[in-house]
Parts: C-alpha cells; structure tokens; sequence
C-alpha cells in the first residue's frame, strides 16, 4: 500500500485550535472579533476578520474575506449571502460588494448565534455551522472555520508563524489522526475508530477498547434484530404492529419524537423509518415489543446477539438508549454501554448481513404515510459528504454526542463499506467536525493506504487481521485493487 503524505499532519489540530492571532478583546462572553494573516502559495496575503466562538481559537474566518484571499490563485470561490443562507461555487469567480479585508469598525460583541445554516455548494444543499451576521453596510458575511472552509475547497492548511495561516491551493485536504493525538485533539472524545469494514482492518483507533455510553446509535441493534425478524419471517415490512401504553407515554414525554397513540397500527417498514432516521425512541420500543414480545424480553435479546457477535464490551437495558431508571427504593440510572470497537463489530456484521439496512440509513427525509408526518434524517455528514450511506447519531448528557457514519467505496475490484465510530464529543457541532476530518482521512487511507502509526492506540494489533479464509481472501483482494 502506498503511504499517506505525512508533511501535512500537524495543520489541523493548528487550524482548528491556536492558528490564528489573538484577537482584539472585548468584555464578552460570545464572539470576540479579531483578524489574523492569511497568505497563498502563489503569494497572495490579506487581514481576514475572524470571530472566536465563546473561546479563544475556536475561530470561525469571513468568508467575503477569504474569498478575496483565493481570488486570483486555483480555488476561488462565489459566494452569496442571506439572512439565513450561504451559496458557495468553488471555481467561480467572486464578485467583491466593497467590504473585504477591512478592520473590525465595531470591537464590541456582535452577540450573534453560532447555527447550523443552509450553504448549497454548487448548487447542492449542505449544512454547517456558521456564524452569519449583518454588516454596517448592509450586506450580510458568514464565518466558518477553516477546516471547514478547506475540505469544501479540497486545499491544504498549514502555520507557518503565530498569526499566519498559510493555503496551500494546489495540495489536496489531507489530516494524520496520530499527530491530532499526539496533539490531544481526541482529548475531548470518548472513543474514536476508522476502518474498513468489509475487510476489518483499522484505519486508526483511540480508546477504542473502552465503554462508554452509546445513547442512541443503540438503535443498530435494535434494528439488526428487527432485521433478523423480518428475515425469519416472524415480521414482513408491511405488517401492522399496535402501538403499546408504553410506547404513547415515551412519545408524550420530553424524549419524544414523533406523537404515537395507543392502538394506532404502523407498519414495520415505517416504524423503521422512525427509528433511523429521526431517532425515535417510541419507534425503536415499538419494534422490540413487536419482535419479542416486551422490551424486557428484546433487552435479553441485544445481550445475547452482543455476546454471540463478541462485543465483549457492550451491555444493554432498553430498546433506544434513553437512560434507564431501576425499580429499586433508590433507583440507579444506566445507559446502554459499548466500546468503540464493539460497535466496529457491529456495524460490519449489520452491513455485511443486511446491506440493504443502508437504503434507509442513506434517506435523508422520508414521509411516514400512516402517520402522514415527514421526517428527516439526523446525520449531518449525509448532507456534506458524498459517498455516505448512514448510520446513526445518539446524544444524552452521559453519552455526549455519538455518531457512527458509513461510507460506500469502490476499489476497481468490489465495493467496501468504510466506518467512523465516534463516541463523546461535547456537542452536535464538535460530532459532526470530527466525523467529518475522519471520514476524509478514512477515504484517504483507502485509497492510498496508512503507514505505520508512530504511537498511540492507533497500532494495528493481531485481533484486527483476517483470522479465517474467507476473510484473508477479502482483505488480499482489496489491497491488490488499492495498488
């Protein structure tokens, strides 16, 4: 296998944390504007605003002015800006509205939203977290961050000096998940694990042998013995189930999602929908008493499936992954618990036996004709990402932010389906971002292949190889395709 540029490692975690010059403070505690010095490889270097989200560094760039930046090198872009809305054409020329590149003429807080905004990238639609605000001239300017802004773009970053922020346009985006570590990038993060999941090797992996609260991602297994009803038989797509008391006081509670009614009969195929894509937790309890019985019955169920598939990690109390109350005089609160590697495991056994699992997970809206309610798919990379076919994101307070993405590849010879288990970001903001750098990374090392790690958890241990014929073809057959 070829091995993936190392000279751009170290940008990143720069980029996203300490790359830019401190800013001009203000007696705030939301954005602090500030500039720093963008500069291109073809010599092009201007003062950009910048605004530091609640933190210093957590920095997010004008657009209007790095598009005047990029102007005249290999990537510029057009961009448009409304109220609520972002257009942006990489490769089409921008049309500068006399604002760029100009100082702050106000340095006290803009007391702006940090939001998850509408940007159609040529003309497709996509969403990120931007900061969008009013100028005193009248139009509007967003600011996203860099990292951001360079895998649209596909340009590489570095920091040459304090201050400085070096765009390399003709180097494609490119990230090492060892130097984020070794940076203490992962810190803020459960568990992380990148791979193939079709031939099981790892990519790269970080506590990954940990358990940790899972929230809602326990909804893969939820689905996989739904999965495993249907393809016995003991449940068809179309059939009916009743909605239970119990499943009608879920959904009036505050975890809610879609309004259910005792009584109400629901396909399977939708109740699927719900649980999938909008995460409902009423759906999910539904499926479990349809396929077992009761949910105390299914939980039984996922424990056993997770010990005959080896998820030595994981533990499960309920159908969704809400917290669970004991009945006990001084009840005790429990979540369902898994390992990143566990959910590897998972995923590959979801994927392998039941790929059609991802005609689903890929919607990114679905209408639920019984219930004539439309509903949308909560993945963000679905949105930002092409190649992506699910799975699931998960959040409560214990578990942080969780989101497992798979991605559909192809390598000349067949089609592999990658995999980014990422458990306990501090927000839906920081689980998207770092879904996204691994995902790219996952891509990368795919297609060019991963050296050897330099140190962490990330090292390729036995356990991760091949250990029966099948599977040894598999992965030779795939690394011959990669050469």
């Amino acid at each position: 296998m070829k091995t993936i540029l190392q000279k751009t490692t170290s940008f990143v975690l720069s980029v996203l944390l300490i790359c830019f010059i401190l800013p001009v403070r203000a007696d705030a505690s939301f954005e602090i504007p500030g500039t720093c010095r963008v500069q291109t490889d073809t010599g092009a270097a201007r003062t950009v605003k910048t605004l530091d989200y609640s933190y210093d560094h957590n920095t997010y760039l004008s657009l209007r002015d790095m598009a005047m930046v990029l102007k005249d090198t290999e990537k510029p872009f057009s961009l448009e800006i409304t109220k609520s809305t972002v257009s942006l054409n990489p490769g089409d020329a921008y049309s500068p509205v006399g604002v760029e590149n100009t100082l702050w003429e106000d340095t006290e807080n803009p007391d702006i939203s940090l939001r998850r905004n509408e940007c159609r990238v040529n003309g497709q639609k996509a969403y990120y977290y931007t900061l969008i605000m009013k100028l005193p001239s009248g139009h509007y300017d967003c600011f996203m961050m860099a990292a951001d802004l360079a895998m649209i773009l596909d340009v590489d970053l570095e920091v040459p000096e304090t201050g400085v922020l070096q765009i390399n346009t003709r180097e494609p985006f490119c990230i090492s998940p060892d130097v984020l570590e070794q940076s203490g990038y992962f810190y803020g993060v459960n568990g992380v694990l990148v791979g193939d999941v079709t031939t099981g090797e790892i990519f790269y992996q970080f506590q990954s042998d940990r358990a940790y609260p899972i929230a809602s991602t326990s909804k893969l297994m939820t689905c996989l013995l739904t999965m495993d009803a249907l393809s016995a038989g003991q449940l068809s797509s179309d059939g009916l189930v009743a909605v239970s008391q119990a499943a009608e006081l879920l959904s009036a509670s505050d975890d809610g999602v879609i309004d259910l009614e005792a009584g109400q009969q629901i396909p399977v195929r939708e109740l699927l929908l719900g649980a999938l894509l909008p995460s409902s937790n009423e759906c999910a309890l539904c499926l479990a008493e349809a396929v077992a019985g009761s949910e105390e019955a299914f939980v039984e169920r996922m424990n056993q499936k997770a010990q005959e598939l080896g998820l030595s990690q994981a533990i499960f109390f309920n159908s969704h992954g809400l917290p669970a109350y004991t009945e006990e005089p001084v009840p005790a609160k429990r979540q369902n618990r898994m390992s990143a590697r566990d959910m590897f495991r998972l995923v590959s056994y979801l994927l392998k036996v039941y790929p059609q699992i991802t005609d689903i997970t890929s919607l990114k809206s679905a209408t639920l004709s019984t219930l004539e309610e439309e509903v949308r798919n909560t993945n963000p990379l679905l949105y930002n990402l092409p190649g992506v076919t699910g799975l699931k994101t998960g959040t409560t307070n214990k578990a942080g932010a969780c989101l497992v993405t798979s991605l559909r590849v192809d390598d000349g010879v067949s089609e592999h389906d990658l995999a980014v288990i990422v458990l306990g970001t501090e927000d839906s903001i920081e689980r998207g971002r770092v879904s996204g750098l691994l995902a790219r990374y996952a891509l990368r090392a795919f297609y060019e292949g991963v050296g050897e790690p330099e140190t962490g958890d990330s090292a390729q241990t036995p356990g991760n190889l091949p250990v029966h014929a099948e599977a040894a073809v598999n992965r030779i057959l795939g690394t011959a395709g990669k050469h």
